[in-house]
């Protein structure tokens, strides 16, 4: 198993240790101030990030027109690739820039994003990068039976994919780099503090989360969207100056290299040989050198990387086995919510005064709680439970020598995944029980008018509490287990591969959903006029529990055969 330096280990070459660091032995002066300001970073930008995920298909389909499936196409575009990508930002930090300036440049990318993004919210803006807009037809898009209904290009879609793609892009380098380069601050303390450290890191992406759904959420929702845009520039704006104004308190390492680009090249020397006799003809003879093998670079030498070789080969079946988790995780943000919309939505203000005014009764009467606030009950979970368990529940655990492994806790959050898509299962089989009886009440949310159950949306709360409490046994331990086991020299790209297998997990489930929805499947009801009262989501909710079950069973075993085979070699020496 590699292992964290130790305080008294000589360090790599290059490596810079902060001017505030004077003692050689013993925790530095400023890892206080080194970790406070990437947590602060990490709250900011993942406000950033939640504000422009949580309103972009409102955005999309109110302010450029676009339909709904376009919209809803672009959402999932700009998701999947900021997950996706993630393994580009630690392959390059890795190998080429360093954390520390793979994270500058990412948010510095962040803030031109966002701030094109914003642009587009003013008139002059959206002329300037996208042109005039089109007149909306006046006849209807289809006036025969017969025809075929195509869909418009939908306006400024160049534009705006370019920039949630680079948007995505800076999204997800954060995301790979960000999380270790903050462990790296707190290495010197040991693996309790890294563990504290990850248990921190996850709770002030969920600050940030709060900030997105009670304040820019609400303000680009019933105000306008050019002030919510604005306060995602500024989050972008203030993590990026935050970040530059700490790096004197921060330790840096120069790129040693990865093993991933050693094992692309092994790969097509092996495989493709003329292919890479041609390349070699063509590239300085430095160039045909591993980077890892470079006399003028640091990093492991070829023996060590069979070893990192041997010890990837371990970790990854263990991440790759979580992806069904990712597969019930991601429900809270799909089928969650289109279930919550079939569920009756109170009113913000159910009561006005008796003596106001028409206009402002029908104002009154127009702010339902948005859905979307029911992800709060999955943050609060979060915030609470994470500081009890990090200074109460771990601590007397340790004590009493029965604190699960790092793996341990994963399988637990498995359970709590599988326990939360169960209730949600059977509320929807409660839900459909009343509309068999023709008992739905009508409520108009947007444009959109739905025929829901008269069943509070509340009974939603247990399914969100419970996946909050599957993050804290399965994602941060994950994020503390893909950092600590993996090759020092691979620690940004794993970090990448844990989120980027997480955007698979979620992508799955996409295409699950997707095949059901075929003619003949669970999910397919045409004549429901986009209600789902005649579809059989709860099937949809039991088979993900079947899924993650049978996961979870193949989990445990092979999480015990890494056990077995990691603490093997300790115990005898």
């Amino acid at each position: 198993m590699p292992r964290l330096g130790a305080p008294g280990e000589p360090r790599q070459s290059g490596e810079r240790r902060p001017l505030l660091a004077r003692r050689p032995r013993g925790p530095r002066r400023g890892w206080q101030a080194a970790a406070a300001a990437v947590l602060l970073v990490e709250m900011l930008e993942r406000a950033a990030f939640f504000g422009v995920a949580g309103n972009l298909v409102l955005y999309l389909n109110s302010e450029f027109y676009w339909a709904g499936e376009q919209a809803s196409r672009a959402a999932l575009v700009f998701l999947g690739a900021s997950y996706v990508l993630a393994p580009v930002g630690g392959w390059l930090a890795d190998v080429y820039l360093g954390r520390h300036r793979a994270i500058t440049l990412s948010l510095f990318l962040y803030l031109t994003a966002t701030g094109l993004l914003a642009a587009t919210t003013f008139p002059d803006g959206r002329s300037s990068f996208c042109g005039e807009m089109p007149a909306l037809p006046l006849g209807p898009s289809c006036p025969s039976p017969g025809c075929q209904h195509t869909s418009p290009t939908p306006y400024c879609a160049p534009t705006l994919y370019a920039v949630l793609l680079l948007l995505a892009l800076a999204a997800s380098s954060v995301r790979s780099n960000l999380t270790s380069f903050g462990a790296d601050q707190v290495m010197d303390l040991g693996r309790h503090a890294s563990r504290r450290f990850f248990n921190w890191f996850y709770w002030s992406i969920n600050v940030g989360a709060v900030l997105s759904l009670l304040v820019v959420a609400f303000i680009q929702q019933n105000i306008n969207f050019r002030w919510g845009d604005g306060i995602i520039v500024g989050c972008a704006g203030l993590a990026f100056f935050i970040f530059l104004f700490a790096t004197p308190s921060f330790i840096t390492k120069p790129p040693t290299g990865s093993q991933v680009s050693s094992m692309l090249k092994l790969a097509l020397q092996n495989c493709c040989p003329r292919l890479w006799h041609r390349r070699s003809a063509r590239d300085p003879p430095d160039a045909q050198l591993l980077p890892d093998q470079r006399s003028h670079q640091p990093g492991p030498s070829p023996q060590e990387d069979v070893a990192n070789f041997q010890v990837l080969v371990k970790i990854l079946p263990v991440m790759v086995t979580l992806v069904p988790y990712w597969m019930v995780y991601f429900q809270m943000q799909s089928t969650y919510v289109l279930q919550g919309l079939h569920l009756q939505i109170p009113n913000i203000f159910p009561d006005c005064p008796g003596n106001s005014s028409v206009a402002l009764n029908a104002q009154c009467g127009s702010y339902k709680i948005p859905e979307a606030w029911l992800l709060l009950a999955n943050v609060v979970v979060l915030l609470i439970l994470v500081p009890v368990k990090d200074h109460l529940l771990d601590p007397l655990l340790l004590r009493c020598k029965l604190l699960p492994s790092t793996l341990q806790k994963m399988a637990l959050g498995m359970f709590f995944g599988f326990m939360s898509v169960i209730v949600a299962g059977v509320l929807e089989m409660e839900r459909l029980e009343y509309i068999g009886h023709n008992q739905t009440v009508s409520q108009k949310i947007g444009q959109n008018k739905y025929y829901a159950a008269p069943l509070s949306i509340w009974w939603q709360t247990p399914q969100y509490l419970l996946i909050g409490i599957s993050e804290i046994f399965a994602s941060i331990p994950g994020l503390e287990f893909a950092y600590s086991e993996a090759p020092r020299s691979m620690q940004g790209a794993m970090m990448g591969i844990f989120f980027c297998l997480s955007g698979v997990g979620s992508l799955l489930g996409s295409g699950l959903v997707a095949l059901l929805s075929l003619p003949g499947g669970w999910l397919h009801c045409p004549e429901d006029f986009g209600n789902i009262n005649k579809c059989r989501l709860d099937l949809y909710f039991f088979l993900l529990a079947g899924i993650q079950a049978a996961a979870a069973i193949l989990f445990i075993g092979i999480a015990g055969r890494y056990e077995k085979v990691t603490q093997g070699p300790a115990s005898q020496s």
